[in-house]
C-alpha cells in the first residue's frame, strides 16, 4: 500500500506525529536498518529525548509507523471518488485507477513503507513483521467487500474467493513495487497494475473482453 509524503507544513505538531512522518519518509528512502535515531531526530526537528519519551526503541518507532502508515492511507482510500461507483468491479477498476496516479514521484515516493520494511526485518524484528503483516493483510482486507459484491453480482469461477483476489492484488502491488526498485523504473509497476486491471476484467465480465478482442482483431484484418 502508498501515498505520497506530506508536503512540510502539514508536518508540524507534536513530536510523535512528526517523527513518525519522518519515518515514512527515511525509512522508504534508506530502509530501516540504515535509518539512525538521529537521522529521525533532525529529520522531524525534534531532539532525542523527545524521542526516548515517545519510543523506547527504534524498533518501537517502526511498529509505530506501520500503524500510522496504515491509518493515513486507509483514510486516502476510504475517501477516493471511486466508491461513488454503483457496480463493485467499477469500484474494484477505480481503486487501480488510483493506484496509477500514486506512482507519481520517486521511487521511495510511491513505494510501500510497510512493503519495504518486512523485507529487511521479518526474521531480524517478529514485531515489524507483525505490523507489517497486520497493515498489508489489512488493507487486503479493505479490498474484501468490494470483491464479495463483484463476485455476487457478477459471477465468478469455482474456488475464486474475494479473500484470495484481496490478497492477490497485493501480491502484484507489493512484487511490483520490488522490481521497480530493483529496475529504478515505474513502467514496471504501471505494467502490473495494467496486467491485474485486465484480469479481473476477464474474470468478472468475460464477454467484453472477448467483444473487443475480436472487434480489434477484425479492424486489423481490414
Amino acid at each position: 500500500m502508498t501515498t505520497a509524503s506530506a508536503p512540510a507544513p502539514a508536518r508540524r505538531g507534536r513530536a510523535r506525529l512528526r517523527l513518525l512522518d519522518a519515518a515514512v519518509d527515511l525509512i522508504r528512502a534508506r530502509g530501516l536498518h540504515a535509518t539512525t535515531v538521529d537521522d529521525l531526530c533532525s529529520e522531524a526537528g525534534v531532539t532525542k529525548g523527545a524521542f526516548f519519551h515517545h519510543f523506547e526503541t527504534k524498533e518501537a518507532l517502526a511498529v509505530a509507523a506501520a500503524q500510522h502508515w496504515h491509518e493515513t492511507t486507509g483514510e486516502l482510500f476510504a475517501n477516493a471518488d471511486y466508491h461513488a461507483h454503483a457496480d463493485p468491479l467499477d469500484r474494484i477498476l477505480g481503486y487501480l485507477d488510483l493506484r496509477v496516479v500514486l506512482t507519481e514521484g520517486t521511487t521511495e515516493e510511491y513505494t510501500c513503507l510497510v512493503g519495504t520494511m518486512v523485507q529487511e526485518a521479518y526474521a531480524s524484528s517478529p514485531a515489524v513483521r507483525a505490523a507489517c503483516e497486520a497493515t498489508i493483510f489489512g488493507h487486503a482486507t479493505f479490498l474484501e467487500p468490494e470483491f464479495r459484491e463483484a463476485i455476487s453480482r457478477h459471477g465468478a469461477p469455482a474456488g475464486v474467493t474475494a479473500r484470495s483476489l484481496a490478497i492477490h492484488t497485493q501480491t502484484v502491488l507489493q512484487g511490483a513495487f520490488v522490481l521497480a526498485k530493483a529496475s529504478g523504473d515505474v513502467a514496471v509497476v504501471l505494467d502490473s497494475i495494467e496486467h491485474l486491471r485486465r484480469y479481473v476484467e476477464q474474470l468478472f465480465r468475460p464477454a467484453a473482453i472477448t467483444t473487443t478482442a475480436t472487434t480489434t482483431t477484425a479492424t486489423t484484418k481490414e
